[in-house]
């Protein structure tokens, strides 16, 4: 039974990453339809984020309510919908319309079963869980690109991905009375990993917000979606306008980028057996350290690829230890709390750092690329290790 909720779980997560890359994808054929200037899709992006950012904060409260498991099954109906009102849109304003509800829905079931796999389920499965929203990022873009490539309109491969969501839908609404057996059944076989780790700390009347540590992890979340959206972004221009290289190739090399994340997700889930979260988040953004001044130092355009998959692997590893790591640090009763700030920084950060870069690179040079994501990864770095030095204090203070 708790392999077959497993299941559920990951396809969710497949679900949650189909749509989040679809919007580029299909945009050179839906600009054209709608008369619509190239940046508008920068608009729609902005507004999918600003309602996943919404409803990321407003999950705790949500998701006491309800509980995590109707809170996925109606997030995912609500993003199905979505994806099907995009496929028969008639104007851009409707698009834009749409967004709004796509966000609200992606929000609140990555903060819940984010939270739901952190308190529940060992290290590794957190790793897959992400693993498989990195193969739903891979699979939406394919799926549209095969509408295209046949002759079909793009409002097909959303159709598509929204009929897929609906199926899902069901699958969610069958396994509804699955959540609470799986609750108590995932929360014993993981009370012997993590749980034993836990010291929780007192919330000062402000909440949990005033929790030392809290805003370093916040911090922390802000500047890895950062790095991740600002690289898969503009990493293609960087190639294009300093390297040189081709359209196509360039192309090949981000993708090369998102495999390496996904696939280091994969073996991250096995390497959990052996190393804890902290070692694996340390080992990760020093990967990617290493990956970005590759990127920095004038070397052959196929340094910049070993570049690109070390930084790809070296990402791998951080989101998901670190949400595994948010009961550990501040305790279950504030977990679900504190995963939707995270979230919602991480958003921001994945919202706000990427168009920061593009307009000081339109003004300069995109030679700026690797210099700014050394300069977010060691933001990331300091935060994340001063977070441990907090750890370290507080389990002083306790055995003392």
């Amino acid at each position: 039974m708790a392999t077959i909720f497993l299941i559920i779980i990951y396809l969710a997560f497949i679900s949650l990453g189909l749509p989040d890359s679809m919007l580029g994808a299909a945009w050179p054929m839906m600009r054209p339809d709608y008369g619509a200037p190239v940046d508008a899709a920068g608009l729609l992006s902005m507004i999918v984020v600003a309602g996943t950012i919404v409803s990321s904060l407003a999950s705790g409260a949500v998701l006491h309510k309800l509980g995590t498991g109707k809170v996925t099954f109606i997030s995912v109906a609500v993003t199905a919908l979505a994806l099907l009102g995009f496929a028969y849109s008639p104007s851009i304003f409707w698009l834009a319309v749409l967004c709004l509800p796509l966000g609200l829905g992606a929000g609140s079931i990555d903060t819940g079963l984010n939270n739901y796999v952190a308190t529940h389920y060992k290290a590794h499965h957190m790793s897959w869980l992400h693993c498989f929203w990195g193969v739903g990022a891979m699979l939406g873009p394919i799926i549209m690109s095969r509408y295209i490539a046949a002759g079909d309109s793009w409002r097909q491969g959303y159709l598509a991905v929204s009929l897929i969501q609906f199926a899902l839908v069901v699958l969610l609404f069958v396994a509804l009375p699955l959540w609470k057996r799986a609750e108590a059944a995932g929360g014993r076989a993981a009370a012997t990993e993590v749980r034993q780790e836990v010291i929780s700390p007192q919330v000062p009347g402000a909440g949990v917000l005033r929790i030392k540590g809290v805003k370093l992890a916040m911090i922390t979340f802000l500047f890895y979606c950062g790095i991740e959206a600002t690289l898969g972004l503009w990493g293609s221009s960087f190639l294009v306008n300093v390297k040189e290289l081709s359209a196509a190739t360039a192309a090949g090399w981000v993708s090369l980028y998102y495999g390496g994340i996904t696939a280091g997700r994969l073996v991250t889930g096995f390497v959990t057996f052996r190393f804890n979260n902290r070692q694996l988040i340390r080992t990760g953004i020093l990967v990617s350290l290493l990956g970005a001044l590759l990127l920095v130092l004038p070397l052959p355009a196929v340094y910049s690829l070993i570049g690109f998959i070390l930084v790809g692997l070296g990402s791998a590893p951080i989101f998901p230890c670190m949400l595994h790591e948010t009961p550990a640090r501040f305790g279950k009763e504030h977990s679900q709390r504190i995963m939707g700030y995270q979230m919602a920084m991480a958003y921001t950060g994945g919202a706000f750092l990427p168009p920061l870069l593009g307009w000081i690179a339109a003004r300069s040079s995109f030679v700026i690329l690797p210099f700014m994501l050394v300069g977010y990864i060691a933001v990331m770095l300091i935060s994340s290790e001063k977070i441990n030095a907090v750890m370290n204090k507080r389990k002083e203070e306790v055995s003392m």
